[in-house]
């Protein structure tokens, strides 16, 4: 039951996510429902592809795809003047797709008895992976690759749910909603990870 709700809440958010992206970078109707399903399903087919999963095992979601299109189709006829304000829902509903499939992903892994490295390595591509397509697809740098973030709170599910620290639906529930806090909260209070930069470097020696 909660690797299903996980899967719905993450397409669902995901999907809004890309949609919301491609809106942002003028995409026409179809740009909208082609990053939208990439964000969705994107970061699955990657994982699939590291944990020894047939990519075509993603085709048996039939009804995944039906959720995402409805709700890309949903959000594109919102009116304008509500989409506006929609524009700043997109880091949320990506921190609930992150959280979501993070944790979903380390199920995934877990239940083929895979070792807590590859869970680990699952809840990240599971979590980020359909972000990176979308923000590569949009002409973005990818967030998972920046400073801010992202990705660690992806590790920090695959952790809990390796050490088996959350086991039972109430605590995977609670591990998801700690997860989104702490994506939101990484991108309120500005938290970073450290960075060397050498781009100050180069130009000094252009010059």
């Amino acid at each position: 039951m909660t690797w299903d709700v996980m899967t719905i809440i993450g397409t669902v958010a995901f999907a809004i996510s890309g949609a919301i992206v491609a809106m942002e970078e003028d995409y026409d109707i179809l740009g909208v429902y082609i990053l939208g399903l990439v964000t969705a399903f994107g970061g699955g087919a990657i994982r699939n592809l590291l944990i020894g999963v047939p990519v075509s095992a993603l085709w048996e979601q039939g009804i995944m795809f039906q959720v995402a299109m409805l709700s890309i189709t949903i959000l594109f006829l919102f009116p304008n003047r509500l989409l506006k304000h929609w524009k700043r829902w997109g880091n949320f509903f990506d921190a609930i797709g992150l959280a979501a499939f993070a944790i979903q992903g380390a199920l995934y892994a877990t239940e083929m008895n895979h070792p807590i490295s590859a869970i680990v390595v699952a809840a990240v591509l599971t979590g980020s992976g359909g972000g990176i397509i979308r923000d590569l697809l949009a002409g973005r740098k990818p967030v998972v690759l920046q400073s801010e973030i992202y990705a660690v709170w992806a590790a920090l599910a695959g952790l809990a749910i390796s050490f088996s620290i959350v086991t039972d639906p109430l605590g995977l529930y609670t591990l998801f909603v700690v997860i989104v806090t702490l994506r939101m909260a990484s991108l309120i209070y500005k938290w970073r990870l450290p960075v060397k930069s050498l781009g100050r470097q180069k130009e000094h020696h252009s010059m």
